[in-house]
């Protein structure tokens, strides 16, 4: 910079030699440059990585989800002789990843429901049981043990100790009662018989939120 003879430096107040905010500017951007030139001098020794260099990974477990039957929130839609109803239920993930969900197995049409008083489900309904038989069965199960029925939509669980897992279903209509069903059956609590399997698969996308309305359809 030059000094005029008045002992400030140009670009300045004019008042005490003080440097202008343009000034400073400027020079503290010269510093940074002449600062980041010497970080990234060249240097003639370069350092390669030896063949076979790794690392440890570690893959989860698989653990079996857990299909609970529940009161809450209660079926919008009731079983009658020749009518569906619906069912609600938690799927509980206790792996660390989430679960896909997408078709489940059903026992045989012969497979029946047990009934009870109230909807904890802990004392039988005279006269309106599996060996009744209380006539409800799963909705489109069929004369053979394990046949398989896609979901609506798929249901992703969540991951262990996320939101929405447990998850929460209600099954629309997914439960049936044939026109054989007692009359002791009538304003009875059903506990439905143990699917044989699911479908399901390790991952997903958002998990389901809960609570969430599914089905089968055929």
């Amino acid at each position: 910079m030059k000094i005029t003879r008045s002992g400030t430096q140009q670009g300045g107040t004019g008042r005490g030699g003080r440097w202008s905010i343009k000034t400073k500017v400027v020079s503290a951007a010269v510093g940074a440059v002449m600062a980041g030139g010497g970080a990234y001098a060249a240097t003639n020794w370069v350092v390669g990585v030896n063949s076979g260099s790794s690392g440890e990974g570690q893959s989860a477990g698989i653990s079996n989800l857990t299909i609970t039957a529940v009161a809450s929130p209660s079926a919008s839609n009731l079983m009658y002789p020749g009518g569906t109803g619906d069912v609600v239920l938690t799927i509980s993930n206790p792996n660390p990843y989430p679960v896909t969900i997408s078709a489940v197995q059903l026992p045989t049409n012969t497979t029946y429901a047990n009934g009870y008083t109230s909807s904890a489900l802990t004392t039988l309904q005279t006269g309106c049981t599996a060996s009744s038989p209380s006539d409800v069965i799963w909705n489109f199960s069929t004369a053979t043990s394990g046949s398989s029925h896609n979901l609506g939509t798929s249901l992703v669980v969540a991951a262990s100790g996320q939101a929405n897992n447990p998850l929460t279903v209600t099954l629309t209509n997914d439960a049936s009662m044939t026109t054989a069903a007692p009359a002791a059956c009538a304003s009875t609590f059903f506990s439905m018989p143990s699917l044989t399997g699911i479908t399901a698969s390790a991952g997903g996308a958002t998990a389901t939120t809960s609570p969430a309305t599914d089905s089968w359809t055929s």
